[in-house]
């Protein structure tokens, strides 16, 4: 009797996560019961994929100058590649641009701050790794680029900081941490430019405001992106 013919495993899914969009209030426009709330995909006004060229022509493009950045992107960069992974171009971008690797810092009404980290292990898919790259002042909320062996890539909030739980946590509490940081992952932007794009917007409309008392003349699209908002409120 010949031998039965070997079978292929049964192709597994790349999970999917709940998604929305971890912000601040924008005045009368959009409350906030607390520092951040999670909106819905849908409540959001839709961001242009026009705007969105790779090179952040709508924040000036990168410039000459590289960032401080650059010798830990370049570890980085070393690190995912030995894991068939790589940086998308608009993140190396960002990052690799001293003006501006920066910017959601000098918007962030909430004293958020840029923290790149190295490649984190997903908890909840084999071979993707995460890159944390922006957190809130008091670590409400935690950014990461996620990152797919298929090449995909977008943008994740949490609550917890994956770098701290996976070096910090005695082996035996890892199983529960990981469990804890796949229920916490919420899937916020579908690439790390439009993320940077509605983080800046949304910042510089809250303090437009709420330090102008709304009165200052609005760039266009400021004034767009608030129009979306506007019909609700009286």
């Amino acid at each position: 009797m010949s031998a039965p013919t070997p079978t292929s495993a049964p192709a597994v899914a790349a999970p999917d996560f709940p998604s929305g969009w971890c912000a601040t209030d924008l005045g009368p426009y959009r409350p906030c019961e607390f520092t951040y709330e999670v909106y819905p995909p849908e409540s959001l006004p839709p961001v242009d994929p026009a705007r969105l060229d790779g090179r952040f022509g709508w924040r000036g493009g990168p410039g000459e100058h590289p960032s401080e950045h650059t010798g830990h992107l370049v570890s980085l960069e070393a690190e995912l590649a030995a894991l068939g992974l790589r940086l998308p171009e608009d993140f190396r971008t960002c990052y690799g641009s001293d003006r501006l690797a920066g910017m959601c810092d000098e918007v962030s009404v909430t004293a958020c701050w840029t923290d790149l980290s190295g490649a984190l292990e997903s908890p909840v898919e084999d071979g993707a790794r995460l890159v944390r790259f922006l957190r809130d002042q008091q670590d409400c909320v935690i950014w990461y680029l996620y990152l797919r062996p298929s090449g995909e890539s977008f943008v994740v909030c949490s609550h917890l900081d994956l770098e701290w739980g996976y070096r910090e946590l005695a082996q035996e509490d890892i199983a529960g941490f990981r469990a804890a940081a796949a229920q916490s992952l919420v899937r916020c932007a579908t690439s790390f430019e439009e993320f940077a794009f509605r983080f800046v917007v949304e910042n510089e409309l809250w303090m437009h405001l709420n330090e102008t008392g709304g009165k200052a003349a609005l760039a266009p699209h400021l004034r767009e992106y608030l129009d979306h908002y506007s019909a609700g409120v009286s």
